[in-house]
């Protein structure tokens, strides 16, 4: 199965924007395919951070300090926890039915570490959000 992401600009949806089909493919063969069912927790504020998850279908909720964001197919999310361990920050649940890959931490780290420009993507991604949230934060500071 191939994944695209949707609106690659976007902070909330740019995630494998610029992945080759063997980045693609390589990605698949590393996680394994997991559903929820709408409304269901995918994982909760201060569970344990053991894997990222990649929308294959489907729309999820972000809720982290009550700011939502919405994450629909391509999207990725857990990636911080892997990547500085950690307890969840965020809540994730199923708006509607969720077909997601789920990559597990050690897994993830042989990916990147095999697969430089899946890292490079999602650092990129990172950076991206940050980057919204001091926006969000610097307008809140002038208002």
């Amino acid at each position: 199965m191939v994944i695209e992401s949707e609106g690659a600009d976007s902070p909330r949806s740019a995630v494998l924007a610029g992945l080759g089909s063997d980045d693609i493919e390589e990605l698949m063969s590393v996680g394994r395919e997991v559903s929820f069912a709408a409304h269901e927790s995918i994982f909760e504020v201060g569970g344990r951070a053991d894997a990222m998850y990649v929308v294959l279908d489907g729309e999820a909720q972000v809720d982290v300090g009550g700011r939502f964001h919405r994450l629909t197919r391509g999207a990725f999310f857990g990636e911080m926890g892997l990547l500085a361990p950690d307890r969840r920050m965020a809540t994730v649940r199923a708006v509607e039915p969720v077909r997601a890959l789920k990559i597990s931490v050690g897994d993830f780290r042989s990916l990147v570490s095999d697969r430089p420009q899946i890292g490079l993507s999602i650092m990129r991604t990172l950076a991206l959000r940050l980057r919204e949230v001091e926006q969000r934060i610097d307008a809140w500071i002038a208002s």
